[in-house]
């Protein structure tokens, strides 16, 4: 559970749903900052605002959803509206508590670690705005995804977002990836923390791929992508993951 001081994502929604402007500020382990005015407009957007790529991925889910990292609820909201069961999860407590101020019925405080077969068995894992990247690591993608198996249904499928971390020119990117190859880690594995005003989240891993990456991630599991959705004109796409028996 993130205390108060932590939830630096969370203060950023809550001020920007009660009316303050606002900016999201990324720092990276090797002292890149990043910031961004739209972060907040995009966490907010309604459906007819969000990329189409994000439009065509969202029509793929069916069922019970788990919406993963579900921050102010724009993915969790829309489904909801469409009549579907859904359970919206998320590391910050008032990312949640802005959730169900606008109107989620069904949302929990918990990290991607925590979420198990517990909360009973649905058929879509939702993991868009690139939260495909909360996996974290190679090892712990293979772990989440055996995780998630006996959390789904023998239809279920995984809409999840990423961007090609290669698709850049920029040198100090790609000397971050170099960095990362040189200590053992994927060249997308980011060091991330998260900071507004006084808040600042603890530091976490955050995990970009390419679409052969994703692929050898998914070798060995029960998940097989059964389409690429790509973004129009950014390195951003979304795998439709669907699950399979080896019989």
């Amino acid at each position: 559970m993130l205390t108060d001081i932590q939830d630096a994502y969370g203060h950023l929604i809550s001020d920007y749903h009660n009316g303050r402007e606002n900016v999201e500020v990324v720092e990276r382990g090797d002292g890149f900052i990043d910031v961004s005015r739209l972060g907040p407009i995009d966490y907010f957007a309604d459906y007819e605002n969000w990329a189409e790529h994000q439009r065509l991925a969202v029509e793929h889910a069916t069922g019970r959803v788990l919406d993963i990292g579900c921050g102010a609820g724009r993915h969790c909201l829309y489904l909801q509206e469409r009549g579907h069961d859904v359970l919206g999860a998320d590391i910050s407590p008032l990312a949640i508590q802005t959730c169900q101020r606008r109107g989620l019925k069904n949302a929990i405080v918990a990290p991607i670690t925590q979420l198990s077969s517990k909360l009973g068995i649905f058929d879509t894992i939702l993991m868009m705005g690139h939260n495909f990247g909360l996996v974290g690591s190679y090892k712990r993608a293979k772990w989440l995804l055996r995780r998630f198996a006996a959390m789904t249904s023998d239809t279920a499928k995984i809409i999840a977002e990423t961007l090609d971390p290669y698709q850049t020119e920029e040198p100090c990117h790609l000397a971050y990836q170099q960095f990362n190859r040189d200590r053992g880690r994927m060249s997308g594995q980011l060091r991330l923390r998260i900071r507004y005003r006084q808040y600042t989240t603890p530091w976490f891993d955050y995990l970009f791929v390419s679409k052969a990456e994703m692929e050898g991630i998914l070798a060995g599991t029960v998940w097989q992508v059964e389409r690429y959705i790509d973004s129009t004109n950014t390195p951003t796409y979304v795998a439709i993951l669907a699950k399979h028996s080896y019989s």
